[in-house]
């Protein structure tokens, strides 16, 4: 069965994977947090992920590249990033994630802070989808709620081997 990636105009936050969690920290806090990507995700993180129209790239060797542009920030709002490429070594499309949106949605409530979370895009019908919400969940749930609330996330470490990278053109 050839499944088709949706087109990133048809994708829809109702679809797709979310998560979300509260704190007892302001909005501010966590905005902070989510734009500190190498504290949370990945220490190997490269390029700025605090300005709008900046890039940056993700990289686990043998496994998952991105490329990632910063679409929005509204400070203590929301933080949007859109997927410009994508590798992955485990899935026939190595290029799922390409066009999709990952979206942190940050809002007061009764005195807390919810981070809402969604990858606009990362649908059942993906190939990824079950590792990558496996991943998500930790990474989002775990490392970005700990930064938050404790100011220490559990980003991957910085890892060797980023120099074979299919979205470098090497």
């Amino acid at each position: 069965m050839n499944k088709r990636k949706p087109s990133p105009k048809k994708m829809t936050k109702h679809h797709s994977y979310t998560t979300s969690f509260v704190v007892n920290q302001l909005p501010e806090a966590a905005f902070a947090a989510i734009n500190n990507v190498r504290e949370w995700w990945s220490e190997s993180i490269e390029g700025r992920t605090d300005k709008i129209g900046a890039h940056f790239r993700h990289h686990l060797p043998d496994v998952h590249r991105c490329d990632i542009e910063v679409t929005d920030l509204i400070p203590g709002e929301k933080v949007v990033w859109t997927v410009v490429d994508n590798y992955f070594s485990f899935t026939k499309d190595k290029t799922e994630w390409k066009g999709s949106y990952l979206v942190f949605d940050i809002i007061r409530i009764s005195g807390k802070t919810e981070v809402r979370f969604t990858h606009v895009g990362l649908v059942p019908e993906w190939e990824c989808y079950g590792v990558c919400t496996n991943a998500w969940d930790g990474l989002i749930n775990g490392s970005l709620r700990d930064l938050i609330d404790r100011g220490r996330g559990q980003p991957d470490p910085r890892d060797a081997g980023a120099d074979d990278d299919p979205l470098s053109g090497r």
